[in-house]
């Protein structure tokens, strides 16, 4: 080859299109995701004074379900969770992606408080409609 400097722009543009497709994206989905349904899960505490008189041991299992969630939050299956702090009894909500209600109800029984047995979980598919985008 006398003049090699013709294939280097072409050597470049495979490397880069090489490199794209072994990058993930910023926000992947997973390859399912059309399949993926929302799912609204209702945490229901032992008590309605729950929130107020938790003893050193529920509270204990309430941290490891904090724990819980949020890392299936940043992994994108949780959508949002938080209790609701109604004045006849404070609950919790989420909202999980899965492809299926057994799935659904698979990362509810996977919570550390509810294998313990201090809460139970009420699942139901949900359409979510409005959600804020990732900036």
């Amino acid at each position: 080859m006398k003049n090699p400097v013709w294939f280097l722009p072409a050597v470049l543009t495979l490397a880069g299109l090489a490199l794209c497709a072994q990058t993930p994206a910023a926000n992947p989905k997973p390859a399912n995701s059309a399949a993926m349904k929302t799912w609204f899960i209702r945490i229901v505490p032992p008590r309605p004074t729950f929130d107020k008189d938790a003893t050193a041991p529920e509270q204990a299992l309430m941290d490891a379900h904090y724990v819980y969630w949020k890392d299936l939050f940043a992994k994108g299956v949780c959508v949002f969770g938080g209790p609701v702090l109604d004045p006849r009894g404070v609950y919790g909500v989420l909202a999980v992606e899965a492809a299926t209600e057994d799935e659904a109800r698979a990362l509810a029984a996977g919570d550390p408080s509810v294998k313990a047995g201090l809460i139970r979980t009420e699942v139901a598919e949900m359409r979510a409609v409005f959600l804020h985008k990732a900036n």
